[in-house]
C-alpha cells in the first residue's frame, strides 16, 4: 500500500486561523496566455471577485509583474501557483523574494524539506504556504503509472498522509480535491486551510480534471477556498457564473456540519 494510515503519527499544535470573508472563498484562476487577456478578465469581473490565482502559464508571460498590479492597483489578493520543488536553499531564497511581492498564497510541492524551506523563507511576512497533495488531474490509475503498476494505490490515504506531513513541516494549508476535504478537516481541524481546485458547477465541462466536485459539495465537505478557472473564463456571462458559484458557496456553508 503506497499510503499507510497517518493516524498513528503525532499531530502538531493547531494554528488558529481568522474567519475567512465569504468574498475571498472563490479564487479565479487566470489560466490565460497573456497579461492583456488576464487584465481584460479582471476588469470585466470588477468588484465581483477579490482573489485571483496566477499559474505557471501566466507567470512566464509577465505574470509576476501583473501580480504586483493586482495587489497594488486593483487591491486584489493573489495566489501564486508556482509549485516550487528544488533544493532547500533555492526554495528559501525564492520564497524570500516572493514574500516581498505581497502575495497571499504560494504553492510548493508536498515534500517535507521543501515546505520547511518555504516556511523559513517567508518568516516575518504574511505569506501563506500551501502544500500540493495530489493533483486533481490524477487518479489511482495515473498514480500507478507514476509509482509502479504493482503498487496498491489509495488516493485518499496518500492525500491524508501528505496533509499530515504538510502540517508537521509548517504549511498553512494544502491543495486537495474537494473529495478529500472531509478527511483533511477531520485530521487537521483548523490547522490547515483547504484550497480545492477541480471545481465544476453543474452543467460545466470536466475537461482534464479527474477528481471533481461542485462548489456546494466541496464547501459542505470542508473546503475553505475554491479555485475555479475554465467554468468562469469560458462562460458566456462570466459575472453570472461567478454569482452562481458564490450562491453555491453560501448553500454549502449553510449546510456544513
Amino acid at each position: 500500500m503506497l499510503a499507510p494510515s497517518a493516524a498513528v503519527e503525532a499531530l502538531p499544535a493547531v494554528k488558529r486561523r481568522t474567519k475567512i470573508p465569504d468574498k475571498e472563498r472563490l479564487i479565479v484562476a487566470l489560466d490565460v496566455p497573456t497579461v492583456d487577456k488576464a487584465r481584460e478578465i479582471v476588469d470585466e469581473l470588477g468588484d465581483e471577485v477579490a482573489f485571483y490565482k496566477i499559474g505557471m502559464q501566466l507567470q512566464f508571460a509577465r505574470g509576476l509583474e501583473f501580480a504586483r498590479d493586482l495587489i497594488g492597483d486593483y487591491q486584489k489578493k493573489v495566489f501564486l501557483d508556482s509549485k516550487l520543488l528544488d533544493i532547500s536553499a533555492t526554495i528559501k531564497g525564492a520564497v524570500q523574494n516572493i514574500a516581498k511581492m505581497g502575495v497571499t498564497f504560494l504553492t510548493v510541492h508536498g515534500n517535507g524539506k521543501s515546505i520547511q524551506a518555504a516556511d523559513e523563507g517567508r518568516k516575518g511576512t504574511d505569506l501563506k504556504i500551501l502544500a500540493v497533495t495530489v493533483l486533481t488531474t490524477l487518479d489511482a490509475h495515473d498514480l500507478r503509472d507514476l509509482y509502479g503498476e504493482d503498487i496498491d494505490i489509495d488516493v485518499q490515504g496518500l492525500v491524508k498522509r501528505r496533509a499530515l506531513k504538510a502540517m508537521q513541516a509548517g504549511a498553512d494549508g494544502v491543495i486537495a480535491s474537494g473529495q478529500e476535504a472531509s478527511i483533511i478537516k477531520e485530521l487537521a481541524g483548523d490547522g490547515l486551510a483547504i484550497v480545492a481546485p477541480g471545481i465544476r458547477p453543474d452543467g460545466t465541462e470536466i475537461n482534464d480534471q479527474k477528481r471533481v466536485m461542485t462548489p456546494r459539495d466541496a464547501i459542505r465537505a470542508g473546503a475553505d477556498y475554491l479555485v475555479v478557472g475554465r467554468p468562469i473564463l469560458q462562460a458566456g456571462d462570466r459575472k453570472k457564473m461567478v454569482r452562481t458559484i458564490f450562491s453555491e458557496i453560501s448553500e454549502g456553508l449553510a449546510t456544513r456540519s
